[in-house]
């Protein structure tokens, strides 16, 4: 949609210079990282947002985490300056701070813009915009001009609220949480989609992630859920996954069952408790 840097690969692009990216026609990933420590590691996982730009209007995928606002605020308006369409919709798969945190200051900042999905509650945290929010159910699509961004199916649910959403164009799906894992910023992963990222071990931060962050699981048969997973990837013909909290998916095939291992094998780990506590220097 876009020109693009005339770079070999975004392996040659500082990290710093690698978003907002473009990972389908339109669909742009923006946002920034999360450090954590667990089990002696430092794990770098995003609240990625997306912009998805039809030819009259954009909607906004997720508003990150609060403390992302500046850097998610200077992506779109970066990307507006480059002639994407005006924001004029936010969709959030759920009520939670690193998904909806820059909620209040984005619907403050771009007054056109409606909140959509399922907005339980949000009239409570921002009376003066209840005006601004509209509920959808699945199936229900929002046109953006030559595409639309449809409520789908939330297979792996973080709340009783949550919607995923799908770009009917590029049949990108953002999940939410589903796809959930970290990723190491040692190796020169931020910025980069799964497959760029080949010293990550996908298994294992999957697994990691939904032992901390999906305490459900180990209460569930997740063999259900992922093949329940394989059959909305199927229903939809999803080309490319945009994970809240992951590198994006580009190679369904090859990459889902690998985050699919990981979210099999959270299930079967006893409980490990919350990430690990760091001592206050005195």
């Amino acid at each position: 949609m876009l020109d693009k840097p005339q770079t070999k690969t975004m392996l040659d692009t500082p990290v710093a210079q690698r978003m907002p990216r473009e990972i389908a026609p339109g669909v742009f990933w923006i946002g920034d990282c999360l450090a954590q420590r667990h089990k002696g590691k430092s794990y770098h996982g995003y609240n990625a947002a997306y912009l998805v730009a039809g030819t009259e209007a954009s909607i906004l995928v997720e508003t990150g985490h609060p403390k992302d606002f500046p850097v998610i605020e200077r992506h779109m308006n970066e990307l507006f300056a480059r002639g994407v369409a005006p924001l004029k919709y936010l969709f959030v798969t759920h009520q939670e701070t690193p998904h909806c945190g820059g909620l209040g200051r984005i619907l403050k900042n771009f007054p056109d813009a409606l909140l959509v999905g399922d907005v339980s509650d949000y009239h409570l945290a921002f009376p003066q915009y209840e005006h601004r929010m509209r509920s959808m159910q699945e199936g229900d699509e929002i046109e953006l001009g030559g595409r639309s961004l449809m409520a789908v199916e939330p297979v792996i649910r973080d709340l009783r609220t949550t919607w995923w959403g799908f770009d009917t164009k590029e049949r990108v799906l953002f999940p939410g949480d589903g796809f959930a894992y970290s990723h190491y910023h040692e190796d020169g992963h931020c910025g980069l989609i799964a497959e760029e990222a080949v010293s990550l071990d996908l298994p294992d931060v999957s697994s990691t992630f939904a032992d901390l962050a999906l305490f459900w699981t180990k209460f569930a048969d997740m063999n259900v859920y992922c093949d329940r997973l394989d059959h909305l990837i199927a229903r939809l013909d999803v080309k490319i996954i945009g994970p809240t909290h992951g590198l994006p998916i580009t190679d369904v095939k090859t990459t889902v069952p690998k985050v699919q291992a990981g979210l099999k094998a959270a299930a079967l780990m006893p409980e490990s408790g919350t990430n690990e506590k760091v001592a206050v220097a005195s």
